[in-house]
């Protein structure tokens, strides 16, 4: 991830941002509202890597590193960032496969007789 002095342009493994996110008004919104705060927007490019997950996954991913990524550029965004949540990971993972099950709450078929 890169955030370098520009005009605003959004590069997602090497695609637009509108392109690789399929013009999904919802994510391309959550991508941007960290630098929107901040009233930043047409002062970064952003070149960014993703891969794994989802879409909206990715978005999410996006929005935490452009955070993180402002706040190494400048210790007064971290305030105003922590407080609307842009800095907070999303810790939901897999759960793993229990033993005798086919996976983390799946049971095999019972039958009576």
């Amino acid at each position: 991830m890169n955030l370098v002095k520009g005009t605003g342009q959004f590069l997602i493994n090497g695609k637009s941002g509108l392109e690789y996110m399929q013009e999904d008004p919802s994510a391309i919104l959550s991508i941007q509202a960290p630098l929107e705060l901040l009233a930043l927007q047409k002062n970064y490019d952003t070149i960014v890597k993703v891969q794994g997950g989802g879409l909206i996954g990715q978005a999410e991913a996006i929005k935490l590193g452009i955070a993180r990524a402002l706040c190494s550029i400048e210790k007064n965004y971290r305030t105003s960032l922590k407080i609307k949540g842009f800095l907070t990971r999303d810790a939901r993972s897999k759960e793993r496969k229990k033993y005798g099950l086919k996976k983390a709450r799946k049971a095999p078929q019972f039958s009576k007789r």
